[in-house]
């Protein structure tokens, strides 16, 4: 059944939620998980954001996928096997609605996540330009998910040309991981 596209102001319990869940992962997954991160809209204070809470889990290879898989189901995460980005392995969760994102250390993909986090973690503008544009387009595309979401990467891909740059003049590199 489609669910509507829905934006709602920036909530500050999502950082807290974030950290107990990412304490469940840490316990689980031990070694494993090389990162922890709190990633997409939800981990940039004052951002307006679907309400799902996307979790980057960084490993060191794909291989063998039950080391990670099996802990994230036992949690309760439905792996998707059929995601179309093959630089990540996915898994979905509710009450709250979460994603974790797999995906390996030092990889562009993973790189690429924590960057436009921490430009629009600075650029408090940006984040509120992104916001406008998000607000926008789930107004235009209502219960179509994957349009809304094709529809932003010209966005998306605008501000990372400026996060290229920032990044390059500030030699911005990943904080801390998260958990």
């Amino acid at each position: 059944m489609p669910e509507p596209v829905r934006i709602v102001p920036y909530d500050p319990a999502w950082p807290s939620l974030f950290a107990e869940i990412a304490a469940r992962l840490r316990q689980a997954l031990g070694d494993i998980a090389l990162r922890i991160d709190h990633v997409g809209s939800t981990a940039v204070p004052g951002l307006m954001a679907k309400p799902v809470i996307d979790i980057q889990v960084s490993v060191a290879d794909f291989e063998p996928e039950d080391s990670y898989r099996r802990p994230l189901e036992d949690l309760g995460y439905a792996f998707t096997p059929t995601s179309p980005d093959l630089t990540k392995r996915y898994f979905k969760g509710r009450g709250p609605e979460v994603h974790i994102h797999v995906r390996l250390a030092g990889s562009w993909s993973e790189q690429l996540s924590l960057l436009f986090r921490g430009y629009l973690r600075a650029h408090p503008e940006e984040a509120a330009g992104y916001a406008e544009v998000k607000t926008n387009l789930a107004a235009e595309y209502g219960e179509d998910r994957l349009g809304y979401t094709e529809a932003k990467g010209p966005s998306i891909w605008e501000i990372l040309r400026r996060a290229h740059e920032w990044s390059m003049a500030t030699g911005w590199r990943p904080a801390t991981p998260d958990a």
